[in-house]
């Protein structure tokens, strides 16, 4: 004989095996999926999915307080569990579970009260035993909305001694449109003497149920009493007579079909996999908006890359011109020494200040200011340039942040987008407070300063207070310096041999190594200050963006983390459903 109902389990270890796989599967989906964001009602259903594995077979117990449905909970578990009475016993809803079981979805208010007992079959099996029928208008709604529906097997427990009441019959009719399988239990029969007497009570019961619900049900006649003595004592023949052992079998035998093993896991299997894949479309819309984000900022930094070649080839081609004043500079300075230092300019030389004097106007004439000018030229040329990126890149932001299609924003509800949006404001009004605050003439007037300190610096000369082209000049004039008052040199004659054309070639020579000088420092001094201020302007546009540019970047890695982990888990719930023939 097989062993009472309440002493196994209800899954075999294949089946529990494969439980427990989905059990972890769906565990570690809901896990993913709240790190992505899921809450609110769909967590919530997807959580009380999960838990109904809990629950994995659900057995409701309904009848009239005194058909003896206490009695009978307690049969089925082989022990005095619940409270039995003449009285009503049971005026809430009683939900038994395993000993080691946590409480799950179904306490749903103050009428539900959670009972646990120590038998393997609640391992896999929750029992819900109901109030009377006569008397449950006040738990109706809970067992009608959380109990019935998710019900597997509904056992009607009726009184051989008042089989099927009028508040049995509209209680059945109440829970018709559901559909469950029902199993009436006529209990206490016991009571009646004769065989003949248990047919007629059968005939009756099954003649009402079906005038009610329009089909034939399955009827135990079982003495709940006498069953629970039979377990107690261990008396196999006992608890045959108490009709009890049949309708176990067939309890076990209904609740272990490999369809309703499948719908139970397939359910849950279904709801985790259909938040997963409209977590994944989520994901992937972020994904699209973000790889966006990053050609922005790649194209940003490529326009920072362009600005700063095309920066390079203008600033070569100012500085030609500058180079272009000192070759002239230092021509027209020959021509006047070969002009001055001659024999025939002799006495010329003896007057000082004439010689400087024609020398600054001939020879230095207007190069000072010339390249004072081109050097005002460069500067202004900078900060304009730095000017129009900066416009450049603002207008890149705002494009950006204004550029995305309704659909996709439709699908970037929550956190993610309000980050986002808000980096996206903050770079722009950044890079607006910039614009808004650039000062033209102030910048132009910082870098003049920094030029011309740049080449005091170099030791051109010390140019104290004066400006750019006045040092230039100074330096030039010098040039003439060692070129007068010749004459005390002696004869003419030698004058003539030997000391002028030395001191020509002497004052080309210096001339155009002063000059030489000077470009050097000019160059070293206007380029270091260029390469100074592109670097700064740069520098400058990368911190304004860095934080959008750090938060682009690693929200997409840690999205494309979280869509590998979610697709890698949503694998896994696929070939659990595949195995359990879903799609």
């Amino acid at each position: 004989m097989p062993a009472p109902l309440a002493n196994v389990r209800l899954l075999g270890p294949e089946r529990e095996q494969y439980l427990q796989k989905v059990r972890q599967t769906l565990g570690d989906l809901r896990a993913a999926l709240t790190r992505i964001g899921l809450q609110g009602a769909e967590d919530e259903a997807f959580r009380n999915s999960i838990r109904q594995l809990d629950d994995l077979f659900l057995l409701v117990i309904v009848g009239e307080f005194n058909s003896g449905k206490s009695a009978f909970v307690n049969a089925l578990l082989g022990r005095k569990v619940l409270e039995e009475g003449v009285t009503p016993t049971t005026a809430k809803i009683q939900v038994l579970r395993g000993k080691d079981a946590a409480a799950s979805g179904l306490a749903v208010d103050e009428g539900v009260l959670q009972l646990t007992a120590d038998a393997p079959m609640l391992e896999d099996l929750t029992l819900v035993d109901t109030p009377g029928t006569n008397a449950i208008d006040r738990e109706h709604e809970a067992l009608t909305r959380h109990f019935i529906p998710r019900a597997d097997l509904v056992l009607f427990v009726t009184s051989a001694d008042r089989p099927f009441t009028e508040s049995e019959r509209a209680f059945l009719a109440g829970i018709r449109d559901w559909g469950k399988k029902v199993l009436m239990v006529v209990n206490k029969v016991d009571i009646l003497e004769t065989p003949e007497d248990r047919e007629r009570v059968r005939a009756f019961v099954a003649e009402s149920f079906r005038t009610l619900l329009g089909e034939t049900p399955e009827i135990f006649l079982v003495s709940a009493k006498q069953a629970l003595r039979a377990k107690q004592s261990e008396d196999e023949a006992g608890l045959a007579a108490s009709g009890f052992a049949a309708m176990e079998e067939h309890i076990r035998s209904t609740l272990d079909e490999q369809e309703r093993f499948r719908l139970k896991l397939l359910n849950p299997l279904g709801v985790g996999l259909r938040l997963s894949d409209a977590a994944a479309r989520t994901i992937d819309a972020r994904l699209e908006v973000l790889e966006g984000d990053i050609r922005s900022v790649e194209e940003i930094q490529g326009q920072l890359a362009v600005y700063e070649k095309d920066m390079e080839a203008g600033f070569a081609l100012r500085m030609s011109d500058i180079d272009l004043i000192l070759h002239q500079f230092e021509a027209r300075g020959h021509d006047f020494f070969d002009e001055m230092i001659r024999m025939g300019r002799v006495f010329d030389l003896l007057n000082k200040a004439k010689v400087r004097e024609n020398f600054e106007r001939v020879v230095v004439a207007r190069a000072p200011q010339q390249i004072e000018d081109k050097v005002h030229d460069i500067i202004d040329w900078l900060v304009t340039s730095d000017l129009q990126q900066w416009r450049a890149i603002r207008e890149r932001l705002e494009q950006r942040r204004s550029e995305h299609s309704s659909d996709i924003v439709d699908k970037l509800s929550g956190g993610f987008e309000y980050d986002r949006t808000r980096l996206l404001d903050t770079v722009g009004k950044s890079a607006q407070d910039t614009l808004k605050n650039y000062d033209k003439a102030r910048e132009a007037a910082r870098m003049a300063e920094s030029v011309q300190g740049a080449v005091a610096n170099a030791a051109l000369l010390e140019v104290g207070a004066v400006g750019l082209g006045a040092a230039v000049s100074l330096a030039a004039s010098s040039s003439v310096a060692d070129f007068t008052g010749i004459a005390a040199a002696g004869l003419m004659a030698v004058v003539g041999l030997f000391v002028l054309p030395h001191k020509r070639g002497q004052a080309k020579k210096e001339l155009r190594e002063k000059i030489s000088t000077l470009r050097r420092q000019l160059e070293e001094a206007v380029e270091g200050q260029f390469r100074k201020e592109i670097q700064r302007s740069r520098s400058r546009i990368e911190e304004t963006i860095a934080p959008y540019t750090r938060f682009v970047r690693g929200e997409r890695d840690h999205l494309q983390d979280r869509r590998q982990e979610l697709e890698t888990l949503a694998t896994q719930a696929r070939a659990l459903r595949s195995r359990l023939g879903g799609r």
